[in-house]
């Protein structure tokens, strides 16, 4: 059996052990509130507005365990989500209608929302993903929507066709209240009891959350209108991007992972156990992890790890 359900030669694993996927989460719950229907779902059915941080937390736990997961222990979570998703139903006040959290067209958002906003931010944060990679990485997600009960050949899996349902979909697309609510929830967020320690350091997620917005498609965040714009904001917001991504990826893993939930870390560990019974080495933490019998030593993440930034890539899914 595979140790990890991705690879640590895939384009997945370099993107999603990024530390500029928290930019990306982010952003990923900021474009998922412009689906009014959706964003009708997670404000009726979840505690996003009491514990927007715990939302965050649970997707970086998905993304892990989806990533670097044994596949027993996905799949585990994986009928976990379906089996929560299944029970819930909300109405959409504009019309009256119920609607399923599981219903098809949701989760399709769901997914294009989160893996587009994954993509998009870290390759512009600096990770190296040639044309080929994004395809791949697309192709490697469509996958993973079968946690949440897909199947592969319902999501794209490719830019090309990431574009093609993004500018379909885009017409139904809207700002809410709720969705206005949301933003700035994500902007400023409750710090949950457990990471109380992190309370002066408060001030520090708003370089986050404002980079998460800055991200966004410019018609998104003209449809918003929560922060002002600028000229040259696009490249500005690149530019910012990989000086955050910089100083993250300088923190040691011992205080990094601090932020995480116990059982994100505990897959970690368990991850790092499986892979070296598997022949990697892993000394230098899952982000350094590569095989041991490479007469090279090259890392299974290194591009755009510590190499030669590229140039600054313009947008590369919306």
């Amino acid at each position: 059996m595979r140790p990890t359900v991705a690879a640590p030669e895939s384009v997945t694993w370099r993107v999603h052990l990024d530390r500029a996927m928290w930019v990306a989460g982010v952003r990923a719950l900021m474009l998922q509130a412009l689906h009014p229907i959706a964003m009708q779902g997670v404000w009726q059915r979840s505690d996003f507005r009491t514990d927007p941080t715990g939302r965050l937390m649970r997707t970086a736990h998905f993304v892990a365990v989806s990533t670097y997961g044994s596949p027993a222990e996905a799949e585990a979570l994986g009928r976990h989500v379906r089996r929560v998703h299944r029970a819930l139903s909300f109405t959409d006040p504009s019309g009256g209608r119920l609607h399923r959290v599981d219903q098809h067209d949701l989760l399709v958002w769901v997914h294009c929302a989160e893996v587009s906003s994954y993509l998009e931010v870290c390759h512009r944060a600096g990770v190296e993903l040639g044309a080929a990679d994004r395809d791949r990485y697309l192709d490697e997600q469509a996958h993973t929507a079968t946690l949440v009960g897909l199947s592969p050949g319902d999501v794209p899996r490719d830019v090309a066709a990431m574009r093609r349902y993004l500018a379909a979909v885009r017409p139904s697309l809207r700002v809410t209240p709720e969705a206005r609510r949301a933003v700035r929830f994500l902007l400023w967020p409750r710090i949950p009891d457990r990471l109380a320690w992190l309370t002066p350091l408060r001030p520090l997620w708003f370089p986050v959350g404002a980079l998460s917005y800055a991200t966004l498609p410019r018609w998104a965040r003209h449809a918003y209108g929560t922060l002002p714009e600028v000229p040259g904001s696009d490249a500005a917001a690149t530019v910012s991007l990989r000086a955050l991504r910089s100083g993250l990826n300088r923190v040691p893993d011992r205080h990094y992972d601090r932020i995480f939930d116990e059982a994100t870390v505990r897959s970690a560990h368990d991850a790092k156990r499986r892979l070296l019974a598997a022949g990697y080495r892993v000394e230098d933490g899952l982000r350094g992890v590569r095989r041991a019998a490479d007469p090279r030593g090259l890392r299974a993440t290194a591009p755009g790890n510590g190499s030669r930034p590229s140039p600054t890539p313009r947008t590369t899914v919306e």
